[in-house]
């Protein structure tokens, strides 16, 4: 089993950069993927970014070239840089890993706006 807990969210103006953080526990070195999901209010939640054990990523096309996803497998932490942010990035980010389950954090609210 594996929990997850995120921080790094808060109130960013448009154009401005936040930086996720989320900190793995438990059985951190059987962990395949790790991601970051995000949902807003009205909208299913979607994948952000993806990261697997080895370091290939997968970003939703929407994030491309403003956010970088990167992991520490040693430490069982996965990072989120968001850059340009948008207020369309608005919504409550998740941290996700996957073992044989996904598992979830509590989630951590990002808000862009002026």
């Amino acid at each position: 089993q594996v929990q997850l807990v995120e921080s790094g969210g808060g109130l960013v103006q448009p154009g401005g950069s936040l930086r996720l953080s989320c900190q793995a526990s438990g059985s951190i070195f059987s962990i395949n993927a790790m991601g970051w999901y995000r949902q807003s209010p009205s909208k299913q939640r979607e994948l952000v970014a993806r990261i697997g054990s080895g370091g290939r990523t997968n970003y939703a096309d929407s994030v491309k070239g403003r956010f970088t996803i990167s992991r520490d497998n040693a430490k069982g932490t996965v990072y989120l840089q968001m850059n340009s942010l948008k207020p369309e990035d608005t919504a409550v980010y998740y941290c996700n890993a996957v073992i044989v389950n996904a598992y979830w954090g509590q989630g951590t609210q990002v808000t862009v706006s002026s």
